[in-house]
């Protein structure tokens, strides 16, 4: 049996000449499967491009959005830290502000602190019931809020009058001027409203920071905002916080006396200039430095 062939006549316009060429009939089925296989392949290889670039469209929108909520979750983490500052800093204030005018006294008990009405009539427990977080928080805070109070002693008790006096903060940290207020400010980096737990005293890069009572420096550590970061404990659930030093001049575990170093004015974390941040903290609530600041000295 005679195999089948095609022959394809080629003519040029050189010469007229017409050229035949004959070529075997399995040749061009050959090459028609080769181009149907290659067609299957490039349809198939188009087809696995687009499916991989919309995974990668999808991942990529997948990752902003991540990034956005990470965002939003921190802005909600730092709106409610400053908000429960400004409360906690509005309780104490309030316990303060009800003892100075004789809205309240406590009188000693086996069992702690317990409050007790004008005229010396016990709260009821109705009473107590409907304000225990109060209570909690003014039972907690009484000893230490009398001892910060301008103005108030501590009650009779062995022993603390004499503690009181050096345990109280009666000490500028650092000479210089007050940059930043305590209480609600624009944040010179966002220019959005923030709440600031203390005040921030300008002064000459490397001046020494003093303890402004006696004390046990319980963190010697860098934090975010703060930088380099002292606190020192003075009893009573009384602390003082040093923020934005350059460099530490104590350890955790130290004992400080008044007028101690305790580290070097600096522009650590978020400042746009050398000052120190100054915080004084009631059970750990922020409460107004100024009314230390105000009738303390400056040196020993």
């Amino acid at each position: 049996m005679k195999r089948k062939s095609y022959t394809f006549l080629i003519a040029t316009n050189n010469q007229s000449n017409v050229r035949k060429i004959r070529v075997p009939g399995y040749v061009l089925h050959v090459l028609a499967l080769l181009a149907i296989v290659g067609g299957i392949t490039t349809l198939a290889a188009f087809g696995s491009y687009s499916r991989m670039l919309w995974k990668v469209t999808n991942y990529n929108n997948l990752v902003h959005q991540q990034n956005t909520l990470k965002q939003q979750y921190q802005q909600l983490q730092a709106t409610v830290q400053d908000t429960n500052q400004r409360l906690s800093s509005l309780q104490s204030l309030a316990t303060e502000v009800a003892m100075t005018y004789g809205f309240m006294r406590f009188r000693r008990t086996p069992f702690g602190l317990d409050e007790v009405g004008p005229g010396g009539a016990p709260v009821t427990e109705a009473s107590y019931e409907q304000t225990v977080e109060q209570f909690n928080f003014l039972k907690k805070n009484a000893t230490s809020v009398a001892l910060a109070s301008s103005g108030l002693r501590l009650m009779p008790q062995p022993g603390v009058g004499d503690l009181a006096a050096t345990t109280m903060p009666s000490l500028w940290p650092v000479i210089g001027r007050i940059t930043g207020s305590f209480g609600e400010r624009l944040d010179p980096f966002s220019g959005e409203g923030a709440f600031h737990s203390g005040v921030d005293i300008s002064a000459d890069y490397g001046n020494a920071v003093h303890a402004t009572a006696d004390g046990i420096v319980v963190a010697v550590e860098i934090r975010a905002g703060y930088g380099r970061l002292v606190v020192v404990d003075h009893g009573f659930g009384l602390s003082t916080w040093y923020g934005h030093l350059s460099s530490f001049a104590t350890e955790v575990g130290s004992h400080v006396k008044r007028g101690d170093p305790i580290g070097y004015v600096g522009v650590s974390g978020r400042v746009t200039g050398p000052h120190v941040h100054y915080e004084v903290r009631i059970h750990g609530a922020p409460v107004n430095p100024w009314r230390y600041l105000r009738s303390a000295s400056s040196g020993d």
